[in-house]
Formats: structure tokens, sequence, C-alpha cells
């Protein structure tokens, strides 16, 4: 009953959004969704040029944090809404979006360029049950991000970070090494990639089952001695993306384990700090570890009325120059490996190549239609991380996840 009233209530709502979706003198409109990005609308620009009056694309903007733009999307979609056509989706929701019906499959000669020149790794975040639904738009890694004044030599393991901070805390340097541990995504793609770094995972490859084990256990010790040692920022069960990159701003931190925006944040807000900004890869547990990650793919919507037309632009939408655009300008990384090649990606991207060598052992989330659900268990197990007790804990995570998998709910 309460799905039935949810969908009502979408449709209602909709309403406006579906009208304002009508073609406008003879050329069709093509609605994209993405989530807030600086320079998307000149992408998108750019691409209603090119079409020649075939189409026009007019974007919408979704709210900023993910789990907004996914309820927003799926409400739209569970209500069969056409006002929807070119969609920005998460990698996670792949696997969601096309068990239910609501993207449609890349075939064809649109399947084949949406895989021309994309990068595996990215590239397999697009496919479920082995056909392809997306087409890879971004991508992202982490990276460990540190003060080179504070620190020469970065360090390879999470242990070497905590005994760099001891270090730094001792002499009263700056000393915290940020991690995203509020309850929230980042805290999953934090211990997904601590698992993964340990050559675990957190379901099997069905994504039926839970899997854990050993890695989990161990992946769950470290976390906890990393909350509770003096590399843990006090605000770290409250610390995102976003806190961990002010707090090294600020100066009260000498690392952050983060994705690439930093740079170009610490560009514009502190560029005297810009030329001690260094970075290296993701940290381990006995020396490099596996990046989380992350990127946003675009899928084509089962009711888009004009999904021919949608292909094209979404093409256009990722092709080069538009994710060089994004790259550039945006600090997004691209997921057409010519793209890196590019002599416009050296200055602002000075870490490219540490990205694409991040990527090719790079730890996906785990692929399952009810992502969302493990997703929210797992934050909310692991929340604060100065409180695991990996034990008990794991026999927590094993218990709830495994309920998560069998819900057959999919609208948040």
């Amino acid at each position: 009953m309460s799905r039935i009233l949810a969908g009502t209530l979408a449709l209602v709502l909709l309403l406006p959004a579906a009208c304002a979706s009508d073609d406008e003198g003879g050329v069709p409109r093509i609605n994209f969704y993405n989530s807030p990005q600086q320079n998307i609308k000149a992408i998108a620009d750019r691409c209603t040029k090119l079409a020649d009056g075939r189409y026009r694309i007019v974007l919408n903007t979704l709210p900023r944090d993910a789990d907004g733009q996914r309820e927003q999307l799926v409400r739209r979609l569970a209500a069969g809404d056409d006002g929807l056509d070119v969609l920005g989706a998460d990698v996670t929701w792949t696997a969601e979006l096309a068990e239910a019906g609501w993207i449609r499959e890349w075939t064809g000669e649109n399947a084949a360029k949406a895989r021309a020149g994309t990068l595996q790794m990215p590239l397999d975040t697009a496919i479920w049950d082995g056909k392809l639904y997306a087409a890879p738009y971004t991508t992202n890694v982490q990276l460990l991000w540190y003060r080179s004044d504070l620190v020469p030599e970065p360090p390879k393991t999470w242990q070497g970070i905590m005994d760099e901070a001891a270090r730094l805390a001792k002499e009263g340097k700056p000393h915290y090494g940020e991690v995203t541990g509020a309850q929230y995504e980042g805290l999953v793609v934090w211990f997904n990639s601590m698992v993964a770094s340990e050559g675990g995972s957190i379901l099997d490859r069905s994504g039926t089952k839970v899997e854990l084990g050993p890695p989990a256990l161990a992946a769950l010790r470290l976390m906890r001695q990393y909350a509770t040692s003096k590399a843990a920022d006090p605000s770290l069960s409250n610390t995102h993306e976003d806190e961990a990159r002010l707090a090294v701003e600020a100066g009260r931190a000498a690392f952050e384990v983060n994705w690439p925006f930093v740079y170009a944040s610490m560009a514009e807000n502190k560029p005297d700090m810009l030329p001690n900004f260094r970075w290296a890869p993701y940290p381990g547990a006995n020396g490099p570890g596996r990046s989380p990650l992350g990127g946003a793919n675009f899928a084509i919507s089962s009711y888009s009325k004009h999904p021919e037309l949608a292909f094209e632009a979404a093409l256009c939408l990722r092709d080069a120059e538009s994710q060089k655009i994004a790259a550039t300008k945006d600090g997004l990384p691209p997921t057409l490996e010519a793209v890196y090649q590019d002599p416009a990606m050296r200055e602002p991207y000075p870490m490219k190549d540490a990205i694409l060598q991040a990527l090719k052992t790079a730890a996906p989330r785990p692929k399952t239609p009810t992502y969302q659900n493990v997703s929210t268990v797992i934050s909310a197990v692991l929340s604060p991380p100065g409180a695991i007790n990996p034990d008990a804990t794991m026999t927590r995570l094993k218990e709830q996840i495994q309920d998560a998998l069998e819900s057959k709910g999919v609208l948040p």
C-alpha cells in the first residue's frame, strides 16, 4: 500500500515536470538530469549546437547529495514519467535501475561508440547481467593527499599515516589524517576499499550473498585502530569529503584520503599551499591499497519519448571534448583514455598518471539491485568508526547485509 501511495504522490507532484517536457517549435526536447556541475550547462549547450536543430538539450539539476539525486530519479521513473531522457547516474545505481526496467540497454552502434576507448574499470560499472546499460561519463579514484612541508615522504600504509601523525602531534604540528567517517556513503567507500585491499569483498560475484570473512575482520580492526589514533580528527564521525578538504586547507590536517577535486580546490582557495600539496597512492595495510572507484554514467530512460535522440545526445555529452571540459574546468576524471594524453590536461591534472595507475586496481562497490539498502546498513553498523568492535561488528554486518539483500523494496 505504501508503494502505491508513493507512486500516486509522485505522479501528482510530477505533473508540472511532465508537461514541461513538451517539444517546442517542432524541435524535440531532450531532458537531461545531472548532479550539480559548474560547467555542465556549457557542455549541454555545445551538444545542442552540434545537433543543428534536430534536438535541444535542457539541463535539469538534481540535488547535491547522491541520496537526494537517486530519490528524485527513482520516484519519477517509478511513476513512468516521460519527461526524463538522459540520466546522470551514480556508478552504483546501474543494477537497480536496469533490474527495475527503468533504463534502456545500449545496443548496436550506440553500444560500440560507448565502449570505444573507454577505460575498462569505468566501463564495467555500466554493465549489469552482461549487458551495457549506460555510457561512462566520468570516473573517480581516491588518492592520499599530503603536505610535503610536513611529511617529505608519503606513507604507503594506514599504519604509516598513524606513525607520522603521532610524530607531528608530538612536535605540535598539524597532524590529522582526514577520512570520510560520517554515517553516509563515504564510510561505506572506506570500508569497501579496506576489505578489497585485504583481498576480500563484501558480496560474492553474484551479488546475492554476503562474503566478508577474514579480510573484512582485518579491515574492521584497522579502521578502529585508525579511528582511535592520533591521526583521527576529533570530528572523524562527522567528516564528509568537504570537511576533509577544508581541514587540510585550514591547516589543521597533514593528510587526507580524498578524490582529485581537492587539488583544484586547493589551487583556487589556498594557492600558497599548492606547491606543497602532493599526492600518493591510496594506502593499504602492507603497502599501497585499492582505491575506491567512483564516477557517473549516462543512462537512457525507458520512458523517453525520443530514445534514439537521447542516445545520440548522451554520446555527445560524454565525448572526448565534453570529458576534457569536465576534467579541466570541473576536476572530474575522464573515462576515455585518450583524454588523459591531451596536452590541455597537463596543468590542471598533474596527477593524471596516478589516477590511471589507480584505475588498474581500483575497488568497485558491490553490484546488486539492492545496493542502496546494503549501503545504508553498512554505514549504520560502522558508525562511529571509533566504536567498532571487530568481532561483534562483523556478526551484525553479516546478518543485516543479508537482510538488506533480500529486501523487495526499491523506493527510498
